[in-house]
């Protein structure tokens, strides 16, 4: 990674900006998108005390104009664009007939064209330098597994996994050998995401529980940058949900639903809708981590994980072992 030139999206907050300070740990020069400018500004300064370079351009990713921008800034700074992460996302909570659709098409404007537009700018730059690497920050919620209230942001990272399965065939058949697609679908993430998200519910708003820290996550995206890998589980906890999700699908299911109904929402009392940040920057809202203290629950939901696949095997086991109903002579 040290000299790389690494271009991260979403880099004020969360996932992105743990993202940008571990690629500059490791001696990368940094191009920050984002749409809140000021904040950049403190992210570049960070990334130049952890030993890299940081590199400021206020973008919205939902414009196209932007990113192609964007692209043309990182590389007449710095020549090339080595990897580019497609970190930047936004949700909003509450049932299919709640959100407007406006705010539906703003989702998916940021989360799916955001990285299409990405790919759009910065493909033809790999293509000149003979390689690179694309991540796009997918989600296991709509890679893998399902949840209520949340059928916007499912949906948009469920479109981003198809994106990038259809993305590499098409360079492979293109002869497109040197640029790699590949695509992290990490779990429930210590981020600011929850608290800022677009609330339509009208119900108060915790947070899942998180079993991942940024940090894990901006650990996993550096070493696939380094050894590209097309799909990328993050986590144990994530490889155990998938396995008993291929096990259980059904229970695992409804385990997600109550959850999602129980945890992530308090009681209906009549919260005014917000858009959260659809429309705004994060501005002092931004952070890394959300509050949840994820490090110190991973070893936890481990557990629980590790739980939830024993009981699906065992469920598995006996639907096999239960014999057939006998047929009525009559």
């Amino acid at each position: 990674m040290r000299g790389a030139v690494v271009v991260v999206t979403g880099a004020s907050s969360g996932i992105g900006r743990a993202t940008a300070l571990a690629c500059a740990g490791r001696g990368a020069r940094v191009v920050l998108a984002a749409r809140s400018g000021a904040v950049l500004d403190e992210v570049a300064g960070e990334c130049r005390r952890r030993g890299g370079e940081g590199f400021a351009v206020p973008t919205d990713v939902a414009d196209e104009r932007a990113v192609r921008e964007l692209a043309d800034r990182s590389v007449a700074r710095f020549g090339r664009v080595d990897v580019w992460v497609n970190a930047a996302g936004v949700g909003i909570l509450g049932r299919f007939d709640q959100v407007p659709s406006a705010e539906l098409r703003r989702l998916l404007g940021v989360n799916v064209l955001g990285a299409v537009h990405g790919a759009r700018a910065v493909l033809p730059v790999m293509r000149r330098q003979g390689g690179g690497v694309v991540i796009d920050v997918a989600s296991l919620l709509g890679g893998v597994v399902v949840a209520p209230y949340l059928g916007g942001y499912a949906m948009s990272k469920a479109a981003l996994v198809v994106f990038d399965d259809v993305l590499r065939q098409e360079l492979a058949l293109a002869g497109e050998r040197h640029i790699e697609i590949c695509t992290l679908l990490p779990a429930a993430v210590d981020t600011p995401f929850f608290r800022r998200a677009g609330n339509r519910s009208g119900r108060a708003v915790g947070s899942l529980p998180p079993v991942a820290t940024p940090e894990r996550v901006a650990r996993a995206v550096v070493r696939t940058a380094v050894r590209p890998r097309p799909r990328v589980l993050v986590g144990p906890y994530a490889r155990l949900l998938v396995a008993a999700h291929a096990l259980a699908r059904r229970p695992v299911d409804r385990v997600a639903a109550r959850r999602t109904d129980r945890t992530y929402l308090g009681p209906v009392t009549d919260v005014p809708p917000t858009g959260g940040i659809l429309y705004e920057a994060s501005g002092a809202g931004a952070a890394v981590h959300g509050g949840r203290h994820g490090g110190p629950r991973t070893a936890a939901r481990r557990t629980a994980a590790a739980g939830l696949v024993l009981g699906a095997v065992l469920a598995a086991s006996r639907r096999r072992a239960r014999p057939s109903e006998p047929r009525n002579p009559g």
